[in-house]
């Protein structure tokens, strides 16, 4: 009888062309299967590639014990390979509370910032991360599930350089490698890894995508990851044509400040009072998908990132679409311009050439609370807080479902509203801005309504029945009450 033959596990592909010889490569490894395996698969091409390795591992305090034994884990893998090790602990909770972020955003920029760190005392040329091809798959369906451009679509890219001049790169090699393929890999060699339960939490969003939406898709398309994987290459290579275009054509196209009669412009070099100015005859020729690039563009050299949503509301502003009623602001009868408020500040104003975005500050209305405008508190979830400036004391509670754990969400954030803030409320299919949302609910709307924004979400309003997926995870309770 013939003997059943079995074809060997090869290692996961590895985008050998991102390294060169003699260059010094440390390793961000968890002890997961994915670090793992990326260092194990470096190691065994070390000779090939004339690499110089050594690996890193950070404790972000998350999980207690567990990280522990994750760090025990990678020391002694780390001196089982004979490499250098260099480690360092931090407090991604106490972070996210003092940031206001989500705690995977805080442990994320923990950990990116010791990257740069050390990539800038120059003790090494580049640091390794060890995304995979599902990895890329989650972020693209993330980023689409939240609406994103074409830029957040390209997802994880293989090499990431430094937003300053510092020397070093961050590089992404295993891009092309399954999660699959990589522990069948790790079984076949007998080497162990680390398993994070944080990863099987479905209160965290990514993982319902991982465990969840992506295994559903499946069912309609067995190959979608790499499907996703594909569109990411796409947007990449889209938006780097589109960078190219945008650098050749803004400079004739975008004004400092503003026209003045008699010729000329005036400009404010006052600091956060800069503007830009395009003129509408100058859009009017260009195609819909560079004109609507042309106003992100100008945004964003004003520090602001526009949604789609303010993007077309910015078109309709300069004649290229309609507005809804009630967008604009009103008008000034001494002045009587076209104003269009966007997002952080920023404001659109239309004249009968021109678009000019600029910012403004607030303006507290006669006989308002001038303090309410920009108080902030910061709310424990669970916790209480009062907060005068409102009148009110508020408290986040959690409820008691399968799942919801007690400790280790973020604060949330209790301010005013502002403009661009907006709500979905329950059995709407569209989000609101918050007046145009009170006044559906025959609530009186405020100058300074009080908002809880909890990892980016507005999750409660007074008097209106909000639906947040963030809260309804969470079984998030929010109760207030009229301080003595």
């Amino acid at each position: 009888m013939a003997s059943k033959i079995t074809s060997p596990v090869t290692s996961p592909s590895l985008q050998t062309s991102l390294f060169h010889p003699g260059m010094r490569i440390a390793i961000a490894c968890s002890g997961g299967a994915d670090s793992v395996a990326l260092l194990r698969t470096l190691l065994e091409q070390r000779d090939q590639l004339g690499i110089v390795l050594s690996v890193l591992h950070m404790n972000h305090g998350i999980r207690g014990e567990e990280a522990a034994g994750d760090e025990a884990f990678v020391r002694e893998l780390a001196a089982q390979c004979n490499l250098p090790i260099h480690l360092r602990a931090v407090d991604a909770p106490a972070n996210a509370q003092s940031h206001r972020e989500g705690l995977e955003e805080a442990a994320r920029n923990l950990r990116y910032a010791w990257f740069w760190e050390i990539l800038a005392a120059n003790d090494t040329d580049a640091v390794v991360t060890a995304h995979t091809l599902d990895d890329q798959a989650e972020t693209v369906l993330h980023r689409l599930v939240r609406g994103a451009w074409t830029e957040g679509l390209s997802g994880i890219h293989a090499v990431l350089k430094p937003s300053t001049r510092q020397l070093g790169l961050v590089l992404r090699p295993f891009l092309s490698a399954s999660r699959a393929q990589i522990e069948a890999w790790l079984q076949s060699t007998g080497q162990s890894w680390r398993e994070d339960s944080s990863n099987r939490d479905t209160a965290f969003t990514r993982n319902r995508i991982r465990h969840e939406l992506l295994p559903a898709l499946a069912n309609y398309n067995p190959a979608i990851k790499k499907q996703f994987a594909q569109l990411a290459a796409l947007a990449l290579d889209e938006e780097s044509y589109w960078q190219a275009e945008l650098a050749r054509l803004l400079p004739s196209l975008l004004l400092p400040g503003k026209a003045v009669r008699g010729g000329g412009r005036a400009t404010n070099t006052m600091l956060g009072n800069e503007s830009l100015s395009m003129e509408v005859e100058r859009l009017r020729p260009l195609h819909p998908a560079l004109r609507r690039r042309v106003l992100r563009a100008a945004a964003e050299q004003l520090g602001v990132s526009l949604s789609f949503d303010h993007t077309q509301r910015l078109l309709a502003l300069a004649g290229f679409g309609e507005l809804a009623p009630g967008e604009l602001a009103p008008k000034d009868a001494r002045n009587p311009k076209s104003r269009l408020e966007l997002r952080n500040g920023l404001r659109a104003e239309r004249t009968p050439r021109e678009i000019r975005l600029f910012s403004e500050p607030e303006k507290p209305a006669r006989g308002g609370n001038q303090n309410a405008a920009s108080a902030e508190y910061l709310v424990p979830v669970p916790g209480v807080v009062d907060a005068p400036v409102f009148g009110i004391r508020l408290e986040a509670a959690l409820g008691k479902a399968a799942g919801v754990a007690a400790t280790g969400y973020p604060s949330a954030i209790l301010r005013a509203n502002r403009p661009g803030d907006r709500v979905t409320l329950l059995h709407s299919r569209s989000s609101l801005k918050i007046n145009e949302a009170l006044r559906r609910a025959r609530l009186p709307a405020a100058n300074h309504t009080p908002i809880l924004e909890w990892q980016g979400e507005i999750v409660w309003v007074p008097g209106l029945a909000i639906d947040s997926p963030l809260a309804r995870q969470a079984v998030l309770c929010i109760t207030s009450s009229a301080l003595a």
